[in-house]
């Protein structure tokens, strides 16, 4: 009876808890998306009071550029999933030649991502320069008031997302072993990422091209 006792539990299916710092981070990121959902409401709502504004001002923006900048932002985040690809099978560094992009580690993909997003912010800095030069600033009037603080939020989380790459590089260079740990923390930036490149998407649909 005992023996019997002793194999049923030992055959018995382990269950194992979510990851602490992935659930939280799934949770603040929900968070987040009713920050963002809110300054969407603000800037339809500005919006509808100031239709001829608003087609007015929105003539004036560079299209062309803005998608570029998109596409660019939106590259970063494929980059940024090859990264957690390769700290799934536990790869930190390249294992071949630099320009072999098959062999590239998690490192090498999230410098990429990094260089990318980098890229996006200091083209979203130009673009503010541009628009203040010709008279759109944040106090101008409601349509530079909703503009600014749309994307500027989102420039500033893009801009933490930059800083967290950097933190999850230097933690690989600083631990000896490359463990489940540090291919967990790459896993939860790259929700991040991937969130942002989302909203992004969405604040560019309505911003530029939603007439």
């Amino acid at each position: 009876m005992t023996s019997t006792s002793i194999t049923y539990q030992a055959s018995a299916p382990v269950i194992n808890r979510p990851n602490t710092v992935a659930v939280g981070t799934i949770v603040w990121l929900g968070s987040e998306v009713m920050f963002f959902a809110g300054l969407f409401a603000i800037y339809f709502t500005l919006r509808s009071t100031s239709p001829e504004l608003w087609a007015f001002e929105a003539d004036r923006l560079n299209f062309p550029f803005s998608l570029t900048n998109t596409i660019i932002l939106v590259l970063s985040s494929f980059a940024c999933q090859f990264g957690v690809f390769a700290a799934e099978r536990m790869q930190p560094y390249a294992t071949g030649a630099w320009y072999n992009v098959a062999k590239w580690g998690m490192v090498e993909w999230f410098f990429l991502t990094f260089a990318m997003g980098s890229i996006f912010v200091a083209g979203q800095v130009w673009e503010y320069a541009t628009l203040v030069s010709e008279g759109i600033a944040i106090d101008s009037n409601a349509y530079g008031s909703a503009f600014y603080l749309t994307t500027g939020f989102h420039g500033l989380h893009v801009t933490g997302g930059l800083i967290a790459f950097l933190l999850i590089i230097g933690r690989v260079f600083a631990v000896k072993n490359f463990g489940h740990r540090e291919a967990t923390s790459a896993i939860v930036v790259s929700y991040y990422w991937h969130f942002v490149d989302v909203v992004w998407i969405g604040l560019f649909l309505v911003i530029y091209v939603l007439k």
